[in-house]
């Protein structure tokens, strides 16, 4: 979302996007045959809520069931799991991203997280829920709006991403993270100007942080009933 290109915030479908990659990672593990084999069989999907959209412009909400009998799984070139209209949710996933203005934003972020929650169980299926939040440890950042740019000056309501990354993450784990059956925090570095790089604050920890969640997911489905 970051590495070469600017990114932009109000694109409502870049969330969807990582949570489907978390998911061909849990098939990839190949930890749980039960989900593997409804992979594979098609009758387990990611939920699709628009026909007409490309794999990359679809706008979903993170959720993994089983199909409705009847329907036609999509299948799409390089990725394993289908998408298709879904009967039960049996994993649901919400991601966010924090960038900058952290803090001024960590309320309506929380509520969001632990609504979706609510969201993802209301049918009774008893979802395994995991919630994925990236937060930005960089010592500068810029927005942007269309052509104009926005730089953060380190005060004045401006502060930068690393004057706001603990406290923020230290919020979500306290209440937001109760919510949820695996919650995990991607600290990150990028800073979205030219040549508009990214790198993780520490890869070895975040990618044993990340193959333990999904190693869990596959567990918890696998003693699925």
């Amino acid at each position: 979302m970051f590495y070469g290109h600017v990114y932009l915030h109000r694109k409502s479908n870049q969330g969807d996007f990582v949570a489907m990659n978390m998911y061909e990672d849990v098939v990839a593990i190949n930890r749980s045959s039960k989900l593997v084999e409804g992979v594979k069989k098609r009758l387990r999907v990611l939920n699709v809520q628009n026909r007409r959209h490309g794999i990359k412009a679809r706008r979903g909400d993170g959720t993994f069931g089983e199909i409705v009998p009847g329907e036609t799984a999509i299948v799409d070139s390089d990725f394993l799991v289908a998408r298709g209209t879904i009967a039960t949710v049996e994993i649901g996933v919400e991601v966010k991203i924090l960038a900058k203005a952290m803090i001024k934003q960590i309320d309506r972020v929380t509520t969001d997280l632990c609504n979706q929650v609510v969201q993802f169980r209301k049918h009774g299926d008893n979802p395994i829920c995991v919630g994925i939040v990236g937060i930005n440890e960089a010592d500068r950042y810029v927005s942007w709006e269309g052509q104009r740019s926005y730089p953060t000056t380190g005060h004045d309501g401006y502060v930068h991403p690393i004057q706001e990354a603990a406290e923020a993450q230290r919020r979500l784990l306290n209440l937001a993270a109760p919510a949820f059956d695996e919650f995990l925090v991607l600290p990150y570095r990028a800073n979205n100007e030219p040549p508009y790089e990214f790198e993780w604050v520490d890869f070895g920890r975040t990618t044993t942080d990340y193959a333990a969640v999904l190693t869990r997911v596959s567990s918890k489905y696998q003693r699925r009933p």
